[in-house]
């Protein structure tokens, strides 16, 4: 066998038929699917449904919905009722919750839809119970419950009320939100399943969930009748600390589109933030801010810089961040690797979304979600 070329070994990220994109975000959805069959299978006999939010957490709501379905997967929550529908379009057949629950006025777009509103509020029940008799029948929905998170949902001691109230629609879900999942110790958790287990006592017969994917794994089991895991559905890490369980989802390489050498005390970028500290080799790469880095991800002072796979080796950004490009230190990368037109893995198998993430100061959640619509995507498996 001959010499296995860098550009060769980033074929899942690049192809060099396709000279146009300087960026290419490649999608794994078996490791999508993977994902799902390892929560599902932990979650015993609840039903593992899907977060489909945020256009996928970023890696394209159709794209995940077609595969999580096709793997098994019936129900899906999105945030919003423009989710909502663009899903239902794809998925006539599933249920499909809307965290968001009943914005104003939304209530006959909802229901239209079959979308079941995630209510959190007397406010939304009593809209939802309208449209209701306004369409001859009771719809559905979740009953949301705010046991710790104090952004949306009923406060608890107003379960029994609620359940007087709720005969004016059908409800198919009693819901609530850990606070502190990924963190196993938190004595919050222990709090928030005593009152949600109180909260579901007043509704017998209907399904009731609290875990996301990060609750999966709590010792406590809290899977009760549906689980709703979400980042690490998408290669998220929902064990911090410990090693990540999933399979990565998402890997973006970029193109260099420029190399060249440096004299020791030359500056780099805007604002000269970076100095080469030896005569040093730098690389162009086509991928900046607009397209989703983290301008954070920039070397500062006490904070170590992003990272980009080269040719197997680590290189560090310097300078800044810039709308369109990030600069690499190439300076002990194969040369080969690292020459105009070659690519680079700026996340992926090596670059975890986590660490990415941690470099620039910021949550892997908010790295999925801003990755930009300039690359080229392909999706896999």
């Amino acid at each position: 066998m001959g010499i296995i070329s860098p550009t060769e070994r980033l074929l899942a990220c690049a192809d060099p038929s396709e000279p146009v994109e300087s960026g290419v975000l490649t999608v794994d959805l078996s490791a999508l699917v993977a994902n799902w069959r390892k929560l599902a299978s932990m979650a015993g006999a609840a039903e593992c449904g899907a977060v489909i939010k945020a256009d996928g957490y970023g890696l394209g709501q159709a794209a995940a919905l077609r595969a999580l379905a096709g793997a098994g997967c019936r129900t899906f929550f999105v945030a919003n009722l423009i989710e909502g529908e663009a899903a239902r379009a794809l998925a006539p057949d599933a249920t499909i919750y809307v965290l968001d629950g009943v914005a104003p006025g939304c209530a006959p777009r909802l229901a239209a839809a079959g979308l079941r509103p995630a209510i959190g509020s007397f406010a939304e029940l009593e809209e939802w119970a309208a449209a209701g008799v306004t369409l001859g029948r009771k719809l559905e929905a979740a009953l949301h419950f705010d046991t710790g998170m104090n952004r949306l949902g009923f406060a608890p001691q107003d379960a029994g009320v609620i359940a007087l109230r709720v005969q004016a629609i059908a409800p198919t879900l009693v819901m609530s939100h850990f606070v502190s999942a990924q963190l196993p110790t938190s004595p919050i958790n222990d709090r928030q399943i005593g009152d949600f287990l109180a909260v579901r006592a007043h509704f017998p017969g209907v399904q009731a969930s609290l875990a996301n994917t990060s609750g999966v794994f709590l010792p406590q089991r809290p899977h009760f009748d549906l689980v709703r895991p979400g980042y690490g559905l998408y290669g998220g890490n929902p064990t911090p600390g410990a090693e990540n369980p999933m399979k990565p989802v998402a890997r973006l390489c970029g193109r260099i589109i420029s190399a060249r050498d440096l004299a020791a005390g030359e500056t780099v970028g805007y604002d000269g933030i970076w100095a080469a500290p030896r005569p040093s080799r730098i690389a162009t790469v086509g991928v900046g801010y607009a397209d989703g880095l983290p301008v954070a991800a920039t070397a500062t002072p006490g904070k170590p810089a992003g990272e980009a796979i080269v040719g197997g080796a680590r290189c560090p950004f310097v300078g800044r961040v810039s709308m369109d490009y990030v600069v690499l230190d190439v300076t002990d990368a194969p040369e080969e690797a690292a020459r105009r037109g070659e690519w680079v893995e700026l996340l992926g198998e090596t670059i975890k979304v986590e660490e990415l993430a941690a470099r620039a100061g910021t949550i892997g959640y908010e790295v999925l979600t801003r990755l930009g619509r300039r690359f080229a995507r392909r999706y896999v498996g």
